[in-house]
C-alpha cells in the first residue's frame, strides 16, 4: 500500500479506538462466504469452499484441526451458503463537498469516515464496495474483502477532484443496479439535492431490501452561518457570488436549514432509513464510535 495515501484516509488513533465494535447487519443477510451473521437460509445442503482465520464468538465446531496441527493456527471451515453482507460506500465527490480547509473539509472528512468504515468491514471478513459520484458515478471499486481493497479506494480518493455538481437520485439508481440482494448502502453527502428524487431512490433500494445509512457531511460554518464583517460568498456548482452582511441573513438561513433537515428527517423515518448529521468540526473516531453504539443498542432492541 501507498503509505502516504493511506494515512490521508486512516488515522491509527481512530482505528485503535474503533477496535472491537463490529459492524453487524439488520436483519437477515444474503451473501456468499463469511460465517458470523445470521442466514435467512437454512436446512439446505452447503459445499466446503476454504478457510478464514478464526477470530473469538465462532463457533469452534467449525474449527479445522488438520490445519490447526501443520499450521499452529486456529482456521474455521467455510462452505457456500453460508453469509456475509456486502457493504457499498457510495461517495459525492461534486463541488459542494469542496467547502473547508484541511481536515475540516467535507470531501476529506468524508472519505476518512468511509475509508475507516470500510477497513473495519474487511477486518471482520466482510466485502466492500466504493462508489465515487458527481453529476454519474465515476468510480466503482467492484465488493473485496482483502486488504488490498482498502489500497484501491484510497487510491481512488486521491485521484478525484470535486468540480461538478451533483445528480444523487440518478447516480444511487445506478449504483443500486450494481448490487445484490440485502446489502448495506452507506451514502456520504451534504444531501442538497431534490428531496423528491431522493425519496424515491430510496424507496427503490428499501423496496430490494437494502439496509441505508445516510452520513449527512456539514461544515460548521453551514450549520452555524457565523461570519463577521462583510463577506462575499461564491457558489461551488454555479458562478454566481453574492457579497452581503452574514448577520442579516443568518435567521433566516438556519430558518430554512432547519426546514430541509425536518423534511430530510422525515424520509428517512418513513423509508426506515438511517441518517447520521456530521459536523466536520467533530472528531473522527467520535463519530463513528458513537454511531456504532448507537447501532449496536438498536440491533439489541430488535
Amino acid at each position: 500500500m501507498a503509505r502516504s495515501i493511506l494515512s490521508r484516509y486512516l488515522d491509527p488513533d481512530v482505528l485503535s479506538r474503533m477496535a472491537g465494535r463490529a459492524i453487524e447487519p439488520r436483519g437477515l443477510v444474503m451473501g456468499t462466504l463469511a460465517g458470523h451473521h445470521k442466514s435467512p437460509l437454512s436446512g439446505f445442503a452447503v459445499e466446503f469452499a476454504g478457510h478464514r482465520e478464526y477470530v473469538p464468538g465462532d463457533d469452534p465446531k467449525h474449527i479445522d484441526w488438520r490445519v490447526y496441527y501443520t499450521r499452529d493456527k486456529y482456521f474455521i471451515k467455510q462452505y457456500e451458503m453460508e453469509t456475509n453482507f456486502v457493504c457499498h460506500l457510495v461517495l459525492d465527490v461534486s463541488a459542494s463537498m469542496r467547502y473547508g480547509e484541511g481536515r475540516f473539509q467535507k470531501m476529506l472528512c468524508a472519505a476518512q469516515l468511509a475509508t475507516t468504515l470500510g477497513y473495519s468491514v474487511v477486518k471482520q471478513s466482510d466485502k466492500v464496495s466504493l462508489a465515487l459520484f458527481d453529476e454519474q458515478v465515476l468510480s466503482f471499486v467492484p465488493p473485496g474483502n482483502s486488504m488490498a481493497q482498502i489500497s484501491r479506494m484510497t487510491d481512488q480518493l486521491d485521484a478525484i477532484e470535486p468540480v461538478r455538481k451533483t445528480h444523487l437520485a440518478e447516480c444511487l439508481t445506478d449504483v443500486a443496479g450494481r448490487m445484490g440482494r440485502r446489502e448495506i448502502i452507506m451514502v456520504f453527502s451534504d444531501f442538497f439535492t431534490d428531496l423528491k428524487a431522493l425519496e424515491e431512490s430510496l424507496q427503490r433500494l428499501r423496496y430490494h431490501k437494502h439496509e441505508v445509512v445516510l452520513f449527512q457531511v456539514m461544515h460548521h460554518d453551514e450549520l452555524d452561518f457565523r461570519f463577521d464583517g462583510m463577506v462575499k460568498f461564491r457558489g461551488l456548482e454555479t458562478p454566481a457570488e453574492l457579497l452581503t452582511q452574514p448577520s442579516e441573513l443568518r435567521r433566516r438561513y438556519l430558518e430554512i436549514l432547519t426546514h430541509f433537515n425536518a423534511q430530510f428527517q422525515e424520509i428517512c423515518q418513513r423509508n426506515r432509513v438511517e441518517r447520521v448529521l456530521v459536523d466536520t468540526s467533530r472528531d473522527r473516531a467520535e463519530v463513528l464510535v458513537d454511531y456504532l453504539n448507537q447501532r449496536s443498542l438498536l440491533n439489541r432492541g430488535r
